[in-house]
């Protein structure tokens, strides 16, 4: 799976915000979508400009769009991981 060889199924799931999660925070954003959106593959998007943060989640195997309440889920889940400081696979 690649962002830049998407293929049917395959969405980008763009954030109101960008969020400075670790590496292991990442890891656990993709799992999470994952298991919340029962998809093959799911990669963090980084946010182009400095610093380095996350600005929502690259999906594939979908057989549509997620909804707003899903992505607004994925959202909530990523600002949680920063305001608790979680950042690995026990999801906070």
């Amino acid at each position: 799976m690649s962002r830049g060889h998407a293929g049917p199924g395959c969405f980008d799931l763009a954030f109101r915000e960008a969020y400075p999660l670790s590496e292991p925070a990442e890891v656990a954003l993709e799992d999470y979508a994952r298991a919340l959106l029962h998809c093959g593959a799911a990669e963090a998007i980084r946010a182009t400009e400095p610093p380095p943060r996350v600005s929502g989640v690259h999906v594939c195997g979908l057989a549509a769009p997620a909804s707003r309440a899903v992505l607004t889920d994925l959202e909530d889940f990523a600002r949680e991981m920063v305001v608790t400081g979680g950042g690995g696979l026990g999801w906070g």
